[in-house]
């Protein structure tokens, strides 16, 4: 069951001007799902994105990038589920450009103006033929409203669909920030996350998109683990259709341009941490801070060895107060130069180890209750300068064992 984590109102997600959005059921892998979007965006709309280190990325990542470095204007997404088109080779980009070109056809678009997004099982063959069949229909559903739907047609192993919106003023005019993600396993991004398509009316000079989605990726879906596998398929877009009556904004250090980093950055943490929710097999949500170190790199990887560590998230799970294991984790993290002794340590309002030891007033019985709570912060204070960073995970039952043992059965 997801931690904390509600499927979303579709009627709270707020269209965003200049974009449609429509889902098909093609029978990608099964029969009868939805597991084929397609996002429509009007002329003049600007879209940029992350994607990936995996060096084993899929086709449509390599397909992605190409048609993002052309000048025929991004018109339309394509997103299948069932089959992520990775470890395909020469075939499998020749399906995700076939692709394309189905949807070009149809909306009187260049295959350059199409970006493929697949994710599901890897290396399988992409059956081009029945997502080309289930176009017409995914067309013919676009509409304004369609978020909710999105929603559920890119789930894979989700439980819930996972969903965001936002509005705000600029200048007096209401600028709205509506998004959708996807992920539950083989998530440690290592960029932004499996897949994640937010988008915004604000009339941003199209330059500065990279650098907010970049941003907003950075601060959500980059702080996030389930499993500390890196997915082949990771992708997150951010869309702006510049249909919002303010003045165009030319600088995201203007306080229009902060206000929207602000919001961006919000949706975005709030689909990276329903990710983390729905982790797969996840009882528990776990927030991680470090804090007193020198630089955000070293807290970052005093962080991620915490929420990586199998160790610590099974003794999450057991809700068994095993805390030296945390301070085995930072201590491989590769802080070359840590001092132990300066080292604290809190499971929420209690303080477990001081100055490298266990606190003297620390009871197990604390730890345990706050191990048993859904919800979990662990902080810890290097006590080596002014840098913090937080990251976010989840604990590792045996259901994400049995989750991936079955995952194609």
């Amino acid at each position: 069951m997801p931690v904390n984590l509600q499927a979303p109102d579709p009627a709270s997600l707020h269209p965003v001007p200049g974009l449609s959005l429509g889902v098909a059921m093609a029978g990608i892998r099964k029969a009868q799902r939805r597991d084929l979007l397609v996002i429509a965006l009007d002329v003049g709309a600007s879209v940029a994105g992350v994607f990936t280190q995996n060096r084993f990325c899929a086709a449509p990542v390599q397909v992605c990038r190409e048609h993002l470095g052309t000048a025929s204007g991004v018109r339309a997404l394509l997103v299948n589920t069932g089959n992520a088109n990775a470890g395909t080779g020469a075939d499998g980009l020749a399906r995700a450009r076939q692709s394309c070109s189905a949807l070009a056809q149809m909306m009187g678009l260049q295959q350059e103006q199409i970006l493929p997004f697949s994710t599901g099982v890897i290396m399988e063959t992409l059956p081009v033929e029945r997502l080309a069949a289930g176009l017409p229909a995914a067309i013919e559903a676009l509409r304004a409203d369609g978020w909710g739907e999105a929603a559920l047609a890119i789930m894979t192993t989700d439980t819930l669909p996972k969903a965001a919106s936002r509005q705000i003023e600029i200048d007096g005019q209401v600028v709205t920030i509506t998004g959708i993600a996807k992920g539950a396993g083989m998530i440690r991004p290592n960029m932004a996350t499996m897949l994640g398509f937010v988008a915004t009316d604000a009339n941003l000079a199209p330059e500065l998109l990279q650098v907010l989605v970049r941003d907003a990726a950075d601060l959500s879906f980059n702080r996030i683990t389930i499993d500390g596998d890196t997915s082949t398929n990771d992708s997150f877009m951010l869309i702006a259709t510049h249909k919002a009556g303010h003045q165009r904004i030319n600088s995201l250090d203007s306080a229009a341009g902060q206000a929207l980093r602000a919001a961006v950055i919000a949706v975005s943490q709030q689909l990276a941490q329903a990710i983390v929710r729905d982790g797969e097999g996840a009882t528990k949500f776990i927030t991680v801070t470090v804090a007193g170190g020198r630089n955000q790199a070293e807290c970052k990887l005093a962080a991620y060895a915490i929420a990586h560590s199998p160790l610590v998230k099974t003794a999450f799970f057991a809700s068994d107060p095993n805390l030296g294991r945390i301070l085995a984790a930072v201590g491989y993290a590769g802080i070359n130069d840590l001092d132990q002794t300066l080292i604290d340590l809190h499971l929420d309002e209690v303080h477990v180890v001081r100055a490298g030891g266990r606190h003297p007033d620390y009871l197990e019985s604390e730890g345990q209750r706050v191990m048993q709570q859904s919800e979990i912060t662990v902080t810890v204070d290097l006590h080596r300068g002014d840098a913090r960073t937080t990251v976010w995970t989840c604990d590792l039952s045996h259901d994400y064992v049995s989750i991936n043992a079955d995952y194609r059965s």
